[in-house]
């Protein structure tokens, strides 16, 4: 994807978001050297302009749902929001992150004073008061328009009017935010924050690194989409399907699903994807080991959970994905936490056809097929201070990155 971007034009940002690593990089030149010399030469040419008042922007996106025939709206706005820790309980999380991207991020950040990307916030307006507004303003026309390489069409309206802003505003004071997608970029505004505050000479609320550019969207917008990750299991020693399954029968009851043929096939296939649904309510995992059959791995009415997983939430407990990992990878297959923090045995397909087809090929053992996490789900978890586990919300469409740019001036 990085050098087809670099290939599309010559102002993509592809350079300033993630650069080319070169052979003679030093602590001198380098990625982050190389991106802030490039926003700067952009800046001066009048690549990027500054918008000459306070704005915020409007933004929609118009997009097909993978794998049917449903298309929906997403719309939404881009504001600065103050970072808060998380202590504070304004801002929540609902996923650990990891080390690595986060030192990247913030290296980038020290060299550039930009933020590039979105944080992708969700809040709770069940009155939609933004969201009218928003609408009203979907049927002016749009300042920027474009078709991305998934076919989702984005625009963006740029909010100008004082007293608009200051009702958007009046509306969000009182939110309490979770981080849909960003975690990493959010946490690194903190750390930058930090170092900006300990570098300044006095105490200011309204600084610049006090600030981080969010995309925000209503958690009662009916514009959200949630796809699904599936696992992928492999390298798993002595695996023997048959004994698997008769382990996993502690838990759950299952559904065959069989086929002879090919034929035979897509019709098994189908009726599997139709009960999969239809058993969201008590809690259905997909299960795919080859040999011929598609299963339904469907939890066994009245488990006592404070028995089997005395660990867990109740909240948790409600989640199909959390279920796989305590369950069937962590008791079934001996496949630790620690194990899956490291990518060991597992790994994630959002494309269930892609994730059949490994097993097919011989490349994994089994695959674990999933229904996805709602946002209300999502929400529970976060707002209750828990978190879910690796790779539980694919929030469909991914926001892009350069539609706006937060220069964090002052704070060098």
């Amino acid at each position: 994807m990085q050098e087809r971007y670099y290939a599309a034009s010559p102002f993509n940002l592809i350079p300033i978001e993630k650069g080319r690593v070169l052979p003679g990089d030093s602590s001198e030149t380098n990625v982050y050297t190389r991106a802030a010399a490039k926003l700067n030469e952009w800046i001066s040419s009048g690549i990027l302009v500054k918008d000459p008042v306070p704005t915020v922007y409007a933004y929609s996106q118009d997009y097909a749902v993978p794998g049917t025939n449903t298309r929906r709206v997403r719309r939404g706005f881009i504001a600065l929001g103050r970072v808060e820790d998380y202590a504070a309980e304004i801002v929540f999380r609902h996923e650990r992150t990891l080390t690595a991207p986060k030192a990247d991020r913030l290296e980038l950040l020290r060299h550039t004073h930009a933020q590039t990307g979105l944080l992708f916030m969700l809040y709770d307006e069940p009155s939609k008061q933004i969201d009218s507004m928003l609408e009203m303003i979907s049927r002016t026309p749009a300042t920027v328009e474009l078709k991305d390489e998934y076919g989702v069409i984005h625009q963006l309206w740029t909010i100008t009017d004082a007293g608009s802003i200051r009702r958007i505003a009046a509306a969000m004071a009182a939110q309490k935010l979770i981080i849909a997608d960003g975690h990493h970029r959010y946490e690194t505004a903190l750390a930058f924050r930090d170092e900006c505050r300990a570098r300044a000479s006095e105490a200011n609320p309204d600084a610049p690194y006090e600030f981080a550019m969010m995309a925000l969207f209503n958690t009662h917008s009916s514009g959200l989409t949630i796809l699904p990750t599936h696992r992928v299991i492999r390298n798993v020693a002595n695996f023997d399907f048959a004994k698997f399954r008769a382990q996993a029968s502690r838990y759950f009851d299952w559904y065959g699903y069989p086929f002879y043929s090919q034929e035979e096939r897509a019709g098994a296939y189908e009726d599997f994807l139709r009960d999969l649904e239809r058993q969201r309510v008590r809690h259905a995992i997909g299960v795919y080991g080859g040999g011929g059959a598609f299963y339904l791995f469907v939890l066994k009415r009245n488990t006592d959970f404070a028995q089997v997983l005395p660990d867990v939430s109740e909240a948790q407990r409600e989640l199909d994905v959390v279920l796989l990992h305590r369950l069937l990878i962590e008791k079934c297959l001996g496949i630790t936490a620690e194990a899956v923090t490291g990518e060991q045995h597992i790994s994630y397909e959002r494309d269930m056809s892609a994730a059949i087809a490994a097993v097919d090929g011989g490349e994994a053992q089994v695959a674990f097929l999933l229904n996805a996490v709602r946002v209300r789900q999502v929400a529970e978890i976060a707002l209750g201070g828990d978190v879910l586990p690796q790779k539980s919300t694919d929030l469909y469409p991914k926001l892009l990155s350069g539609l706006v740019i937060y220069r964090i001036e002052d704070s060098k």
